[in-house]
């Protein structure tokens, strides 16, 4: 099967970094400033009380509930307008929470994963997230990145997995897709008609559906089954 791949698309969050401790911390630094700046909201909404109201508002617009940017930004306005703060204040706060939310550490495979894989092969990202791989100073091992924002449509969704195709022209037959996801990424990718990596860094036991796919333990795994 390796010698079919012709392109490397890959997931980010938990993929080349953990992201728990990420949000855990963005929101935090996002609540510090409204404590500062709009402390009405900041009292009625601590940072476990403001993922809730976001949940309620991805169902109540779920046209923008994959585009986790446009759902936060509007979570803040609303919640700001509704606490008699001003809404003005959801674009500076937005460019806090992007800021911490784009301070990663990669996990110790990643960077040098992302250099072999990228001399051999053109390199896509494929995140339902707001990382931005050039702010995170990844972005040059990368030949695209199709998320759920630009594109309209998140993962398992076939439609990002044939745009990330359409971005080096190949067919999503020649695209092998790396990621943590069973559902989002592995299956995703399986159904679209992708080949299917997962990297499972904590050996968990495969749970639900069977499809065809490579399971790795971290990217050097990877790169050392497609000869990179």
């Amino acid at each position: 099967m390796p010698d079919r791949i012709r392109a490397v698309t890959l997931d980010l969050d938990d993929t080349l970094w953990p992201i728990a401790p990420v949000i855990e911390r963005a929101e935090r630094i996002l609540h510090e400033w409204c404590e500062a700046r709009a402390p009405k909201l900041a009292r009625a909404l601590p940072p476990a009380e403001f993922a809730l109201y976001r949940r309620s508002l991805a169902l109540e617009l779920p046209g923008m509930a994959h585009d986790f940017t446009a759902l936060r930004h509007e979570a803040l306005r609303r919640a700001l307008r509704h606490y008699e703060e001003d809404p003005a204040l959801a674009d500076p706060a937005m460019d806090v929470f992007l800021a911490a939310r784009n301070e990663i550490e990669l996990y110790p495979d990643a960077r040098e994963a992302l250099a072999r894989l990228a001399a051999r092969f053109r390199l896509v990202v494929i995140s339902n997230g707001n990382a931005d791989v050039g702010r995170i100073g990844i972005g040059q091992f990368f030949a695209a990145v199709v998320n759920a924002r630009s594109v309209g449509y998140a993962k398992p969704d076939r439609r990002i997995f044939e745009a990330a195709g359409a971005c080096v022209d190949l067919p999503l037959g020649a695209l092998l897709h790396v990621g943590d996801d069973p559902d989002l990424d592995v299956r995703g990718a399986a159904a679209a008609g992708a080949r299917s990596a997962w990297i499972n860094r904590h050996a968990l036991p495969w749970i639900g559906e069977t499809v065809e796919m490579v399971e790795f333990s971290d990217l050097i795994e990877v790169c050392d089954w497609l000869g990179a």
